[in-house]
């Protein structure tokens, strides 16, 4: 934002290719175990820290002109109330927060380039951005609404409409990408978690939401998109439905590997990285998604030991929710392969959240807890028990020689 309060530029797809070999040229200025030790955050090319040190390298004139920085949430904020403000769940994703502080990494980001003089104060969700800008209301005809910060990073607000009634719980938040992960009181910064790449980012109330990134459907939606423009016209229940009747448990890929975080003909990429790996290459859209699904739900196992030895909790259930829940052999292969019930419920995670999170503001529900046990209320969650584990078991050995391949 301009000191005219403009835009600069339009906003840039985090998929974006310019991101590029910035985490090494980072790692440059700031040694990795020192940026994840100072961030607590697990390390992906799409972090808002790696695209301002683009900037800083390659379009320093925008950062000369700026006179604020706004994460797209704040943006909208911005917008109807002229305020500008960080949202704390939000800020905690960038990999510039430092969660010991809950400030901005100040030192981290001057070592980049980055002027520090951009970044706007940070406020907790639940409180108030502001109201509606006089020029809105008279636009519209419209009162002077409150705008809430709600938890505005989505998996934020998902998270707080995990039905779970349990201190300890942990939570699949499944859409375009699978968060896998619990909530904790406070960070977990130490080598284990940097040696398993999990994350601690915020969470409503100051929370810490320790979890591992992955990727999700979109490994199906981008696959899918691909058929299409191939002329073939399938829907995710015919993909669904192939993927059943296809052999079980044959290839595996890495679902966070490189290879699969830009659009394009994933269904090869697949078949590439099989190859690659000396496994056998799927040949068809049934033998494709079933490699997907099943590699999905083996890095789910992954990260449920991951987080289990880190934290050294145990979980009786795993909470899946999201829109990736209507996928029900998704959520049957991660109870056979992490051997523990699912829970799956809500869809709209993260719409409920949020609402959750603007009654709480209101004064309209007490308290988190309160919460839960309204949306817990509220739904009629699906229940996956494990059916064939020890396939999986079985399996799981296979599956980790592939894993960062």
């Amino acid at each position: 934002i301009d000191r005219n309060g403009h835009l600069l530029n339009n906003p840039v797809h985090y998929r974006d290719a310019r991101t590029d070999g910035m985490m090494e040229k980072v790692f440059a200025s700031i040694p990795k175990e020192e940026l994840y030790g100072r961030t607590g955050i697990q390390f992906a090319s799409l972090n808002t820290i790696f695209q301002l040190a683009y900037l800083s390298r390659y379009e320093p004139e925008t950062l000369a002109q700026a006179d604020h920085l706004l994460l797209m949430p704040d943006l909208f904020a911005y917008f109807l109330t002229g305020e500008m403000r960080a949202e704390y769940t939000n800020v905690s994703t960038t990999q510039c927060l430092d969660p010991m502080t809950g400030d901005w990494a100040y030192d981290l980001l001057e070592r980049l380039g980055v002027p520090t003089r951009l970044l706007p104060p940070i406020v907790d969700a639940g409180t108030t951005y502001g109201t509606l800008s006089d020029a809105i209301c008279e636009e519209l005809g419209a009162p002077k609404v409150p705008v809430i910060a709600v938890a505005t990073h989505d998996t934020g607000s998902a998270v707080v409409a995990v039905p779970s009634s349990e201190k300890d719980f942990i939570f699949i938040s499944c859409g375009t990408w699978s968060l896998f992960g619990t909530e904790l009181q406070k960070p977990i910064i130490n080598d284990a978690s940097f040696g398993f790449n999990l994350t601690n980012e915020g969470g409503y109330g100051r929370t810490t939401r320790f979890l591992k990134n992955i990727m999700g459907l979109w490994l199906i939606q981008e696959s899918r998109r691909q058929w299409i423009r191939e002329g073939e016209d399938v829907s995710y229940g015919d993909l669904e439905r192939e993927a059943l009747a296809a052999e079980p448990l044959r290839c595996f890929i890495d679902p966070d590997a490189d290879d699969f975080v830009r659009p394009g003909n994933l269904p090869r990429r697949v078949q590439e990285y099989c190859r690659r790996t000396g496994q056998y290459v799927p040949a068809t859209r049934g033998e494709i998604m079933r490699c997907i699904y099943e590699s999905l739900a083996m890095k789910y196992r992954y990260t449920f030991h991951a987080i289990r030895e880190v934290t050294g909790l145990e979980y009786r259930v795993i909470h899946m929710i999201g829109g990736g829940t209507k996928d029900r052999l998704l959520c049957q292969m991660a109870a056979d392969a992490c051997n523990t019930r699912v829970i799956a419920g809500p869809i709209e995670a993260t719409a409920t959240g949020n609402v959750a999170v603007q009654l709480m503001a209101l004064g309209e529900i007490r308290d988190l807890a309160e919460a839960r046990r309204i949306i817990a209320a509220s739904e009629e969650p699906r229940f996956y028990e494990p059916q064939d584990p020890v396939s999986y078991e079985q399996a799981y050995a296979r599956f980790q020689t592939v894993q960062g391949k």
